[in-house]
């Protein structure tokens, strides 16, 4: 069976980075475990696990290119030069990854420094896909097809006037796909298609890439400050490496409720709007366009990013809401890189643990606006509802 290669260090989302950035800035002694979490039940053939160690030992052979940093230094003055030289001279050490398989279960764990780990997830995720869908021998839709379907989703999507982010890394069909639906959301987006998370394909159509933190970066601060204090610091250390640039929050690692109860005035004025990325769409704008009501700020002024599970009756729905009362724009991920006329596939891979010191291990959670999308122990969770005071 034919395995799959990574053929940039760039093929990642944008926030990774970003995050990388700070947490050498901040956190450069902290270590971490990821695990991967297997939503869909999908079933993987014999052998799965070694194809998936081929790929992964391969990656240990990508590097930087000089004019990939120049891109970055070009498009992203906010990452320091220090840290484009690291990332120059940085290589994926493949024993940070343990894959094992039983029957058609695989497990992945990923454990380190969390500067160096925290590039793993989102790629390692890709090639699970891509590598699911080819030992599994299963037929996508043909190029012409694909293009086609993507062509009628951008066109529709220009129509309805909103700004459409791609943001289908790491739940993608293949990469070969990723370039098919980059090229046609090129061509014919031009009325709505903003740009990218991925970082290799913005540096193809020579645009910045999108994106700014995700909740591993909240969970983190929630094992070293608390869960009352998570969201607090999360959003303090953020502004302290990036000032005013890269200021989308992102809201529900402990449920948005929990979050506006901390989002005052000072981060409502210096963050340019939120992230939404679980529960009830148009209950969340509600809530986000009262909470700026609230500390004096018109909506107007700023933005939500919708970015769950998004297809184009969901960005209809949401626009029509929010039309003349919030800008708001769109990441849609897998709709965009895995419509192949095959099943997506349904998985995420999550921080499950930090180490602060060289004592112990300490479990984190995630409280999503939905409950089948929370993460961590029963009893981590059970503790983290109890100090918030979540029902």
């Amino acid at each position: 069976m034919e395995t799959t290669f990574l053929k940039s260090t760039l093929d990642n989302d944008f926030y990774k980075f970003t995050m990388q950035h700070a947490v050498i800035k901040l956190f450069p002694k902290a270590k971490v475990r990821y695990g991967f979490i297997n939503r869909g039940k999908h079933i993987f053939p014999p052998g799965f696990a070694d194809l998936l160690r081929k790929s992964v030992d391969a990656m240990a052979d990508l590097r930087l290119t000089k004019n990939e940093k120049d891109y970055l230094t070009k498009f992203c003055p906010y990452l320091d030069p220090t840290y484009l030289d690291f990332l120059q001279g940085y290589n994926y050490d493949p024993s940070e990854v343990q894959i094992t398989q039983h029957g058609s279960e695989i497990k992945v764990t990923i454990e380190g420094f969390w500067y160096r780990t925290i590039l793993w997830e989102v790629p390692l995720m890709a090639l699970i896909s891509e590598l699911f869908y080819k030992s599994n021998l299963l037929i996508r839709l043909n190029d012409d097809a694909i293009k086609s379907v993507t062509k009628d989703k951008i066109n529709n999507y220009n129509k309805l006037g909103v700004s459409i982010l791609e943001f289908g890394t790491r739940r993608r069909h293949s990469y070969d796909v990723h370039v098919l639906i980059n090229e046609t959301l090129q061509t014919f987006g031009s009325q709505s298609f903003i740009g990218t998370s991925n970082v290799h394909f913005a540096m193809v159509d020579n645009i910045r890439p999108l994106g700014t933190h995700a909740h591993e970066w909240f969970m983190f601060h929630a094992a070293q400050y608390g869960f009352k204090m998570a969201n607090l610091m999360s959003l303090e250390h953020w502004t302290q490496v990036y000032g005013g640039d890269l200021g989308i929050a992102l809201t529900d690692t402990y449920t948005t409720d929990v979050f506006f109860e901390q989002f005052d005035k000072k981060y409502s004025k210096l963050f340019d709007g939120v992230r939404h990325d679980s529960g009830d769409p148009i209950e969340f704008a509600q809530k986000v366009i009262s909470h700026y009501e609230k500390m004096g700020i018109d909506p107007k002024s700023k933005v939500i990013v919708f970015s769950d599970s998004l297809n184009y009756d969901k960005v209809k729905l949401i626009t029509d809401f929010c039309k003349d009362k919030i800008k708001m724009s769109f990441g849609i991920g897998t709709n965009f890189t895995n419509d192949v006329g095959l099943p997506p596939m349904n998985m995420v891979i999550k921080l499950t643990e930090v180490k602060l010191d060289n004592k112990h291990w300490q479990g984190v959670v995630k409280l999503s606006d939905e409950k089948n999308k929370n993460t961590g122990t029963p009893e981590m969770i059970a503790l983290a509802k109890e100090v918030l005071g979540i029902k």
